[in-house]
């Protein structure tokens, strides 16, 4: 059973879970900064306690937010772990959007990701009337 903790995420394992997906090393000072300075943070853990996934908001909270660093250890991936860090990661968003407004949340996908994104309720970019990226609309 997964087992999702929200907003303590040690700079320890923010760096170790990075590296298990093979992303560019950060520094410890960029590392710290990362986690203390964003609005919401997730991680997802095993039955055994260990962290198999992670999810960052940054943003102003009020119009638009961004999904950062949403990882998944290749050995977790496929299993769900994703899906159930990106609902939370919306619920957080979503909660903190006044009544009668419309707040953005957006995020970067690396390639070949969209039909995550897509199937977790996110519009792929270019449209009609955007730009590359993607987005998604909370009202």
């Amino acid at each position: 059973m997964i087992k999702l903790i929200e907003n303590d995420i040690s700079k320890e394992e923010y760096l170790d879970i990075r590296e298990k997906v093979g992303w560019k090393r950060l520094s410890d000072k960029q590392a710290k900064a990362a986690l203390s300075n964003c609005l919401f943070k997730v991680k997802a853990c095993d039955e055994e306690g260990n962290m198999i996934g992670m999810g960052r908001v940054v943003g102003d909270g009020a119009v638009i937010c961004y999904i950062q660093d949403l990882i998944v250890i290749p050995t977790a991936q496929g299993k769900g772990v994703g899906s159930l860090i990106i609902t939370r990661l919306k619920e957080y968003v979503e909660s903190l959007r006044e009544d009668g407004t419309t707040m953005m949340l957006c995020l970067m996908c690396a390639k070949g990701r969209e039909e995550f994104y897509i199937k977790n309720g996110f519009t792929k970019r270019p449209t009609e009337n955007l730009g590359p990226g993607m987005i998604r609309y909370i009202e």
